[in-house]
């Protein structure tokens, strides 16, 4: 019975991941997919033609059966990426983010002319300048950061092969053996080195810490002296 509380005290001691940020970030994405996915929606019951210029009028901005399409799909898009992992709603929102807004400048580039595949006006470039900012801080929120906290579900986990820290000379004896560790090394490379230089470089090579080629080097000393 012990053991079993135990176990359990420590499941419910360890720390669990904030779930905040994906929260908001699900929203977010949800909110901006049901937008688009209505405005898409309306467009394909209201029988635009698909390659129209001029387009029609939904829910206050102009539309035709491409843009309706494009904007269909790209709901769905969002909505996969919201019920997936944090990682890829981030990685999705920031990329539909990006292309909202590209799109946003290609378009305002296009109005008036025959290049108006997607039957954009003024009201189209705005909301997508909108809609991009938008998705481009959310899918940021939590993720874009010098600082993550550990609960962060973007923080990357420690790995068990980064090593020990690194072990810098202190004493005078380490820092002579350093100066003396880089004179035999410098001397191997240039072929000058003597036997004993050559000895020692081979014994630090079989290490891969500075700190410990430094131990190997000063156990060469103290078995001479």
């Amino acid at each position: 019975m012990q053991l079993r509380h135990s176990a359990r005290s420590t499941s419910a001691d360890r720390p669990s991941r904030d779930p905040w940020v994906f929260r908001v970030q699900r929203v977010g994405a949800l909110a901006v997919a049901a937008v688009i996915g209505v405005f898409g929606l309306l467009g394909f019951a209201g029988g635009l033609d698909f390659f129209s210029t001029d387009g029609s009028p939904i829910l206050g901005m102009s539309s035709n059966g491409l843009l309706s399409t494009v904007s269909v799909v790209t709901a769905v898009v969002l909505v996969v990426a919201a019920l997936r992992s944090p990682r890829v709603a981030s990685t999705v929102m920031m990329v539909v983010g990006t292309l909202f807004l590209v799109s946003a400048l290609a378009n305002l580039a296009a109005l008036r002319t025959s290049f108006n595949v997607l039957a954009f006006e003024m009201e189209n470039v705005a909301f997508s300048v909108v809609a991009g900012l938008l998705l481009l801080l959310l899918g940021a929120y939590g993720r874009v950061s010098g600082n993550l906290p550990a609960d962060s579900p973007y923080a990357r986990p420690a790995t068990d092969d980064a090593g020990p820290p690194e072990s810098f000379p202190s004493t005078p004896a380490e820092f002579a053996a350093e100066r003396a560790m880089r004179d035999a090394e410098v001397a191997v490379v240039n072929h000058v080195a003597t036997v004993d230089q050559r000895r020692r470089v081979e014994a630090m090579a079989r290490v891969h810490s500075r700190g410990d080629r430094r131990r190997v080097w000063m156990e060469f000393d103290a078995r001479s002296s």
